[in-house]
């Protein structure tokens, strides 16, 4: 990652973390130089790149103000957004609904397209789901579904939601397991509605444990 990419990663940072609220300026280009001590080259290749994303705006003659994150454009800053401490409801509640949405074609695609060494993938990760319980397993399980669909533009769509799924606490109980065996199994039938079926119901599952936890 470059210096001016590192640089709007922390200014993003400090907008997601209130620190520079939406409808609020930005520090000047000099105050944002001094601060992070670096040059006013980079600290405006990083500004140019919150604005290509719509993070930011520059107002003539007035300074850099911050958007509401419901006009950004960039996939990424959003996910960041909706997995922050103190996420604002409405923004983290949009990223699950939009992760179901995702997922359940996913899961279709899958269905259709898998291979038998990709069942193979599904079944390893479940083993390691039964007896380690940990989120790396659930994370993997998910991302060799996206693998199965056999399209390589699933993967690209789907990389932002990963840090999503692994924000989630890990689930290890009876159901939560039975969840994934069944959507296995769909998958291994080549049944693309039940495969959706399944899917969405786990994620709805897993998304309300969430919320009360």
């Amino acid at each position: 990652m470059s210096l001016p990419d590192e640089l709007a990663e922390q200014i993003l940072g400090s907008i997601i973390d209130g620190t520079y609220p939406a409808g609020g300026a930005l520090p000047s280009e000099p105050e944002l130089a001094e601060l992070f001590s670096l040059s006013r080259l980079t600290v405006r290749e990083a500004v140019t790149t919150l604005r290509a994303q719509n993070v930011v705006r520059i107002e003539r003659g007035r300074g850099t103000y911050v958007n509401p994150p419901a006009e950004w454009t960039s996939l990424h800053s959003m996910i960041r957004a909706a997995t922050s401490p103190g996420a604002d409801p409405e923004v983290a509640d949009g990223a699950h609904v939009a992760r179901r949405v995702l997922e359940g074609g996913i899961a279709e695609l899958a269905a259709l397209h898998r291979t038998d060494a990709d069942l193979e993938r599904l079944r390893e990760h479940l083993r390691t789901m039964r007896e380690t319980g940990g989120p790396e397993a659930h994370v993997a399980f998910h991302q060799a579904i996206v693998r199965a669909t056999g399209n390589v533009f699933v993967p690209l769509l789907f990389e932002p939601f990963t840090q999503l799924l692994a924000e989630l606490p890990a689930e290890s109980d009876r159901d939560a397991l039975s969840r994934h065996e069944r959507l296995l199994a769909a998958i291994e039938a080549r049944d693309p509605a039940a495969a959706r079926r399944f899917m969405a119901a786990h994620l709805r599952s897993h998304d309300e444990s969430a919320r009360s936890a």
